[in-house]
């Protein structure tokens, strides 16, 4: 009977220990910019600006360390998770205003989750946006931004969608590429933001 409860015992944690090797060797969108668009369209090229968000993103926050993610450069300023936190807020304004569906948060909250599933949730959810912009019938005339606080809606058309989330995440991507070279990681220097690619 114990032999039979210690193999069981084993084999649970065997296969716990594989889920968990599994979850982290995922491979996280965009690492590289391999493809492109084949024609120029307003949907297209939106898609592209996102994608360019995202390889910025993976690249800015690929390798922090505890301390990257707590530096502030004054007491009153953001840390880098915290700027990280916005960033998620952003992506998921800009995934919500391509399936033009409602935001009940106003995209200024603190996540509760890690840095590890706030990291892969911007990259999803910018992957995702990119990829809807993309499909046949997309049109950005029937996407904008929406926030709704109970009976209360605010609507806004895509424009607003470039100036403001969409630049918004660029600015603060470019805050934590700072943030993390002041606390002395710096960002990657074989990383070709041109080309989309890294160099070997």
């Amino acid at each position: 009977m114990l032999q039979k409860l210690l193999l069981f015992t084993l084999a649970t944690l065997f296969q716990v220990t594989l889920f968990s090797q599994n979850m982290d060797t995922q491979q996280l969108p965009y690492r590289e910019l391999t493809t492109y668009p084949e024609s120029y369209t307003p949907e297209t090229v939106v898609a592209r600006m996102i994608d360019g968000v995202g390889f910025r993103f993976y690249w800015a926050t690929e390798g922090l360390r505890p301390e990257d993610l707590a530096f502030r450069p004054t007491p009153e300023a953001r840390s880098s998770e915290e700027t990280i936190d916005h960033i998620l807020g952003l992506s998921n304004v800009i995934l919500n205003g391509v399936k033009n569906q409602p935001n009940v948060r106003s995209g200024e909250e603190t996540s509760p989750l890690s840095f590890e599933e706030k990291r892969r949730q911007v990259l999803e959810n910018l992957q995702a946006a990119s990829q809807l912009l993309q499909q046949p019938g997309s049109s950005l005339e029937n996407m904008g931004i929406t926030f709704q606080n109970g009976d209360n809606k605010t609507e806004f058309p895509f424009w607003n969608m470039l100036n403001g989330p969409i630049s918004d995440a660029l600015w603060h991507v470019g805050q934590v590429v700072t943030f993390r070279r002041s606390s002395g990681n710096p960002f990657n220097g074989k990383v070709s933001v041109l080309s989309g690619k890294v160099r070997e």
